[in-house]
């Protein structure tokens, strides 16, 4: 009996060791993922809140330090970059497109006779100053871009003035939210022109107060404020507490630095001294591919690079003497040397994704004896010529020197002898608007997705002495150009655009080259950044991961 408990006993025991064991068994077997908890510790905060967080402070490498931030009075994409984060527009472009969306206007009407713009105004939004933003202070900001002189309110000129005429007849507060533009003719870009970033709202407080100094203290109602400039080096704006789009903006800060080298930009990338980079050489994309701290960011391509041939001066006002330099170039040898793929060989002065191309066109091939040929028919006598290179790096050019050297090489091919000059950037552009250069070495990148900013701005004669450098005047293209502007029909506008690249291909005022892709590279934590294809954006949505 004492024998059988004992038995009955050990039978027990071993019982409940294989139960034990097999539970264990079924715990190592198991591969579930680790449930996210949420404790609360004693201190009342959770084990969530208790990790480290990712400092939201934006560090933005670029190729150049901005010229003023006021955004009515400059022109160049270095301003535009900073004034975007500071300033707002009525309308909005898309993120990435140039599709016109609500911003400080919330809708809009137009009247059927395009005379018309009635914009209703977002409710509750103030400046960074306290004051509010409103109709009247639309009028204000208007009134304050028709009474400035045209050498230093150049935008609003040269999108809302035409042969001395005044686009915007007037502009009226007719209630707090209101606001109602008149026109004196129909333009047709109207609302993508109101959407560019010179046409940013500023506070009338503020800039009546400064006066011409209001660029150094610059207050908008946009997602960041002003902080802290120090020239040639950075300037820093921080977080709008007060911005009127709920749980925007993400970071709390943001510094612009100006590093002018490309590969020093790179570099200071790589070392984490900045975490995101404009301006990268295609000869570095595989450099940024390869490293898994890095991402590669290609920005929508809305530009073109070109030759300039200045019309005025000899050899080239004649017309023959152009097409030759047209068929002399290799541009596809160009393009696979310097750009590294990323680009097309361009044909027109525009790119192919702005409405109004031309398709048709066929652009002019590689061919080194046809180009002797209209040299003999013109009577060129081998003058040498000044072949000017660009000094620095842009998105439309990457390296101008090499690229005028393969363009000397392929003028010497022909029987046109040329000399490699090159300026300080500044001076270089001033010289060649004032018609100074032979043959130049330029580009242009869109500011609003349409015809009119690339063929009136650059190649209409109302426009030589400011951005149309190659002196180009046709009576001709500039009747189809006014005709477009004035033109609602879309269908009837692109016609007269088609028409008007016909012209321009024949008399041949440039060579166009190519239509680039321009590189960013950012750290693998930025999220959010969306390049936009007018080179400047919003950092509303940036955050650091």
């Amino acid at each position: 009996m004492k024998k059988s408990k004992l038995w009955s006993l050990g039978l027990f025991l071993l019982l409940a060791l294989s139960v034990v064991l097999a539970a264990c068994s079924a715990d190592e077997g198991t591969t579930e993922e680790p449930t996210e908890t949420n404790e609360e510790t004693t201190d009342g905060t959770t084990t969530e809140e208790t990790e480290e967080a990712v400092p939201q402070t934006l560090v933005f490498g670029r190729g150049g330090d901005s010229v003023s931030l006021d955004p009515a009075i400059v022109t160049d994409g270095e301003s535009f970059k900073v004034t975007e984060n500071i300033y707002e527009t009525l309308l909005n472009f898309g993120e990435q497109d140039t599709t016109v969306n609500p911003g400080l206007a919330k809708d809009w009407e137009v009247s059927e006779d395009g005379l018309t713009y009635t914009f209703h105004l977002q409710e509750g939004v103030k400046f960074h100053d306290g004051t509010d933003f409103n109709a009247e202070a639309v009028v204000k900001n208007v009134e304050r871009w028709k009474g400035g002189a045209e050498e230093q309110f150049y935008y609003f000129h040269s999108m809302f003035k035409a042969e001395g005429e005044d686009i915007i007849a007037s502009v009226e507060a007719t209630d707090d939210l209101t606001v109602v533009f008149t026109l004196s003719r129909p333009q047709a870009p109207f609302l993508k022109n109101i959407a560019m970033s010179p046409f940013g709202i500023a506070s009338p407080t503020a800039f009546e107060a400064a006066g011409e100094s209001f660029g150094d203290n610059p207050v908008g109602t946009g997602p960041f404020k002003f902080v802290e400039w120090k020239r040639n080096d950075s300037i820093t704006v921080a977080k709008n507490e007060e911005y009127w789009q709920e749980g925007l903006p993400k970071l709390d800060t943001i510094i612009f630095r100006a590093i002018p080298d490309n590969s020093a930009r790179l570099n200071a990338l790589m070392t984490g001294e900045i975490d995101l980079a404009d301006g990268i050489n295609p000869s570095d994309a595989s450099t940024v591919e390869s490293n898994a701290d890095l991402q590669l960011i290609e920005r929508p391509s809305m530009n073109v690079g070109y030759l300039g041939l200045t019309n005025t001066r000899p050899p080239f006002d004649n017309k023959l003497v152009r097409q030759a330099v047209n068929y002399a170039i290799d541009k596809q040898a160009i393009v696979d040397a310097f750009f590294q793929g990323r680009a097309e060989v361009a044909v027109n002065p525009m790119p192919p994704s702005i409405g109004g191309y031309n398709e048709e066109i066929a652009g002019y091939e590689y061919n080194p004896e046809k180009a002797k040929k209209l040299l003999a028919e013109a009577g060129y006598d081998g003058s040498e010529i000044e072949l000017w290179a660009m000094p620095v790096p842009r998105p439309y050019m990457p390296d101008g020197q090499k690229v005028a050297e393969a363009i000397q090489k392929n003028l010497s091919d022909v029987g046109i002898p040329s000399k490699i000059v090159t300026f300080e950037w500044a001076t270089y552009l001033e010289k060649a608007k004032n018609g100074e250069a032979d043959a130049f070495l330029l580009g242009w990148t869109g500011d609003n997705g349409d015809a009119d900013n690339f063929i009136y701005t650059l190649l209409d004669k109302d426009t030589i002495g400011s951005n149309n450098y190659a002196y180009y005047s046709s009576d001709e293209v500039h009747e189809l150009l006014i005709a477009a502007q004035s033109e609602i029909d879309e269908e009837k506008r692109a016609d007269l655009y088609k028409q008007a690249q016909e012209i321009i291909h024949e008399d041949a005022p440039w060579v166009p080259l190519a239509h680039s892709i321009p590189l960013l590279a950012g750290k693998k934590g930025v999220t959010g950044y969306l390049p936009h294809p007018t080179g400047s954006e919003s950092l509303v949505n940036v955050s650091m991961e």
